[in-house]
């Protein structure tokens, strides 16, 4: 939850980020909500795929790719409406030397990707040893 939530909170910034800035370009939009530019093939190397992604939203990612593999979304308090989620995707990506990243994090912010994160991991969020509370050393 802790790990979620430090995600939710950089992808909100980094969106913040993003959506302040002086120069935009009409071709990087889609053109209307229910385009999903399906015509277009996600790469799997991973600098070619970040510059990529960001011209995909859900419903193209899913057409091309699949469900994920696992997905926690993050709603509003009270209500079913998604704001953000994080869905992993296992050996879609490969780094600079072909060799396959076990997992690929994708971050939404609505139907947006904001982050892209490449683990060498399967991404579960296991804790060692969960009989020691997290504690801050004293000086």
């Amino acid at each position: 939850m802790k790990r979620l939530l430090l995600v939710l909170a950089l992808t909100i910034l980094v969106a913040a980020c993003a959506s302040t800035s002086p120069i935009t370009k009409k071709t990087d939009q889609p053109t209307s909500k229910d385009q999903t530019n399906t015509g277009m093939v996600l790469p799997t190397e991973e600098k070619a795929f970040v510059k990529a992604i960001r011209n995909f939203d859900r419903k193209a990612i899913i057409a091309q790719w699949g469900e994920p593999a696992k997905a926690d979304d993050v709603k509003i308090k009270g209500t079913n409406k998604i704001i953000a989620s994080i869905w992993h995707y296992h050996y879609v990506n490969t780094d600079e030397n072909g060799n396959y990243f076990e997992t690929t994090e994708l971050d939404f912010i609505d139907d947006k990707v904001v982050q892209v994160v490449f683990l060498n991991n399967d991404g579960s969020d296991t804790v060692e040893n969960k009989s020691q509370p997290d504690e801050i050393p004293k000086n």
